[in-house]
């Protein structure tokens, strides 16, 4: 129900949201992401833009969130990428299909796009952030180095 970009974003930010102050490298981050990196720049320009991300350039220098995951809707990056196809359209998409004069499928796409506008307005990027979620969102933790012996 979102668009490619919609999702790259999310998983972005799922990213960044795992370790709030630290800064990721945009080329680590594509990575870890499997989003393409030169989709994944314009993608963090955007966010950027909209003062959800920092970049810091140069030596320990990359991509950080700029607010507390904890208060980043869903619905905020959603309508920066999908305005238009968050709003409710009709399912067949008949220009005249209101609850008066209603589609077939009305009742139940409206059910349905209720249900998931909720989950976008309800849900923050911490929420979304845990372990099992990164997974399904193909998204690999950081690599970790081994330990040295001493």
């Amino acid at each position: 129900m979102l668009s490619t970009t919609a999702q790259y974003a999310l998983r972005a930010l799922v990213k960044l949201a795992e370790e709030p102050a630290k800064t990721i490298l945009g080329r680590v981050m594509a990575e870890q992401t499997d989003i393409p990196a030169n989709y994944l720049s314009k993608v963090l320009l955007t966010l950027g833009n909209v003062g959800l991300v920092e970049a810091t350039r140069g030596a320990g220098g990359g991509y950080r969130l700029s607010r507390d995951p904890k208060t980043v809707r869903l619905i905020e990056v959603a309508e920066l990428f999908d305005g238009a196809r968050i709003k409710p359209t009709c399912l067949l998409g008949s220009p005249d299909c209101n609850d008066e004069h209603a589609c077939s499928a009305h009742d139940a796409w409206k059910a349905v796009r209720a249900q998931f506008i909720g989950f976008l307005e309800s849900t923050t990027l911490t929420e979304i952030s845990n372990t099992k979620v990164r997974s399904l969102l193909h998204i690999s933790a950081a690599p970790r180095t081994a330990d040295k012996d001493l």
